[in-house]
C-alpha cells in the first residue's frame, strides 16, 4: 500500500524545500507551488523562475541505512510523469532536445531528506542552454503536475532498490565527455548501483560522484 502523505498547494514561496521540511511532522510532506523567490540549485546557485514555473518538494524521514541515489530516482519519476520526450543529464538535470527544462535538488541532514523538482513550463526568452517544456503559453495545472511527480517519487522510494536500468536508458550523459574539478576528464561509460558515474580516463575507469562534477559537455 502506498505511503500516505500531507500535501500543500500554495502560491510562490521562498523555497519549497524549506517549506516542506518546516511542516514535516509524522507523514511525508509534499509542497507544490508555481514558483520560488529563493529557490536554489545543487551547488547553491539561485534557481531562476521561468515565465511559467513549477516547484515541488517532498520531505520525509528515510531510514539511516537507505543510501539510494534519490536525485536519480527523482529524475526517473519526472520522465515517467512528464513524458518520454524528456531525458536526464547526470546527476540532476531534466532535459529536452539538449536544453535544460528542469532541475532536481536532494538535501539530507539530521534524519530528514527533501527532494525538489523545479520545472520550466513555458519561457518566452530563456537564457542560453535552457527552455520550457511547452513552446506556447497555456494553462498549466501546477497542482496536478506536482502531485503526480511527488506520488511517483514516493512510490519509487517505497519500492525495494531503484530503477537503475531505466535511468541508464534515460541518461544522455552516457557516451559524452565529462570534466570535473580539479582536472578530471573522460568519457561517461556507465552508472553503478550506487548512482555514481563511471568515467573512462587515460588512467582507467574512475568513479565520479555528484559533488565533484561541475560540467558535462556534448
Amino acid at each position: 500500500m502506498a505511503t500516505p502523505y500531507f500535501q500543500f498547494f500554495t502560491g510562490e514561496v521562498p523555497s519549497t524545500q524549506d517549506f516542506a521540511r518546516e511542516h514535516l511532522d509524522g507523514l511525508p510532506v509534499v509542497v507544490v507551488a508555481p514558483g520560488q523567490s529563493e529557490g536554489r540549485g545543487r551547488t547553491g546557485t539561485r534557481w531562476e523562475n521561468a515565465d511559467e514555473s513549477l516547484a515541488v518538494s517532498v520531505a520525509w524521514r528515510p531510514d539511516d541505512s537507505d543510501r539510494r541515489p534519490f536525485s536519480l530516482i527523482a529524475g526517473v519519476a519526472a520522465v515517467r510523469v512528464l513524458g518520454s520526450d524528456l531525458d536526464l543529464k547526470w546527476p540532476n538535470d531534466v532535459m529536452m532536445d539538449d536544453l535544460k527544462v528542469g532541475g532536481i535538488l536532494v538535501e539530507r541532514s539530521h534524519g530528514v531528506a527533501a527532494a525538489g523538482l523545479g520545472l520550466n513550463l513555458y519561457w518566452a526568452d530563456p537564457p542560453a542552454g535552457a527552455s520550457g517544456i511547452s513552446p506556447n503559453p497555456r494553462f498549466f495545472s501546477h497542482r496536478v503536475l506536482g502531485a503526480r511527480w511527488a506520488a511517483e517519487f514516493l512510490r519509487l522510494v517505497d519500492d525495494e532498490g531503484w530503477p537503475i536500468e531505466e535511468y541508464r536508458e534515460m541518461c544522455t550523459t552516457l557516451g559524452r565527455t565529462v570534466v570535473w574539478e580539479p582536472n578530471g576528464s573522460g568519457i561517461a561509460a556507465g552508472i553503478n548501483d550506487q548512482g555514481a558515474l563511471l568515467v573512462k580516463t587515460t588512467a582507467g575507469v574512475e568513479e565520479v560522484h555528484a559533488g565533484a562534477v561541475r560540467h558535462v559537455r556534448g
